[in-house]
């Protein structure tokens, strides 16, 4: 008797992915927001080991996946924060624009504060400036501490989704969640990579390239939990915090994301990479949302 092993390993994978998808539906949002965020780290931890394998990067496909990166985080404040801020602000009637656009604001000001604030510049202080390695270093200090910044509204994003669905909302879904997570892990991927590599090129061991690039998201766990805690306990802040999130995405991405991958003149295929990366994660979220 012959064994379709086709069939056999296709009920097999559906089977476990059943029992994933149901366990993960189970958990309480804030555990769901955790594990989330936790792949998103994990993407950015897999961008930056691209350093055990190769010490050079091709400097345009790496700029094209941070254009992915950009039009992947401006799709998802979108179609993933702002448009569902907007819907839970139809109480408001001729003044539901309001809390979006407050707390949109607000999101945007708290990061440029915090640009300002916070000795981001000090990184690199104690290092000279007048060589090119050494301007190389202080550059990519500059990078490490942006992308880590940034990775503060990613995992707040990611908690507020999540922890949404506790309030019983209409316009809140777990696909909708999910998507938003998986379209930040994507887009973190190459934020690793940016990381790492460019200290891998400045003569870093493969380790500490590594270290460094996986830690820049390494508070996205952090932030997630805290937003979904936020959102649970206090669930008129929704739409607020849900706008506060696009708001501080919508900064780094303008601020650090897409400036840094046009940066080195590679303006065409960065723009290309920001639409492509826009297209996937208005795919994702229409599809699972």
């Amino acid at each position: 008797m012959s064994i379709d092993w086709t069939n056999l390993f296709s009920v097999f994978d559906t089977s476990i992915f059943n029992v994933a998808s149901h366990w993960f539906a189970e958990r309480s949002h804030i555990l769901q927001a955790l594990l989330a965020a936790l792949f998103t780290w994990g993407m950015t931890a897999l961008g930056a080991a691209l350093v055990f394998f190769t010490k050079r990067f091709n400097q345009k496909l790496l700029d094209a996946m941070l254009g992915f990166s950009g039009g992947v985080m401006l799709a998802a404040s979108y179609w993933s924060l702002l448009a569902p801020a907007i819907d839970l602000s139809q109480a408001y009637e001729s003044f539901a624009w309001f809390p979006a656009a407050l707390g949109f604001g607000l999101g945007a000001f708290v990061l440029s504060l915090s640009d300002k604030l916070l000795p981001h510049f000090q990184l690199g202080a104690s290092v000279r400036t007048e060589t090119s390695q050494s301007t190389t270093w202080r550059r990519t200090l500059l990078l490490v501490f942006a992308i880590t910044l940034h990775n503060i509204p990613e995992g707040l994003a990611v908690g507020v989704a999540f922890g949404a669905l506790s309030c019983g909302y209409d316009t809140a879904s777990l696909g909708a969640a999910i998507a938003l997570a998986i379209g930040i892990g994507i887009q973190n991927f190459p934020e690793g990579s940016a990381v790492a590599l460019p200290l891998r090129r400045a003569g870093w061991s493969q380790l500490r390239s590594f270290y460094y690039g996986q830690l820049s998201a390494i508070v996205e766990p952090i932030a997630a939990v805290i937003g979904a805690a936020a959102v649970t306990a206090c669930m008129p802040i929704m739409p607020y915090a849900l706008a506060f999130a696009a708001g501080a995405m919508i900064y780094v991405v303008i601020d650090a994301v897409i400036p840094e991958s046009r940066d080195r003149g590679n303006t065409d295929i960065a723009t290309l990479g920001a639409i492509m990366g826009f297209i996937v994660m208005m795919i994702l979220d229409v599809a699972l949302g």
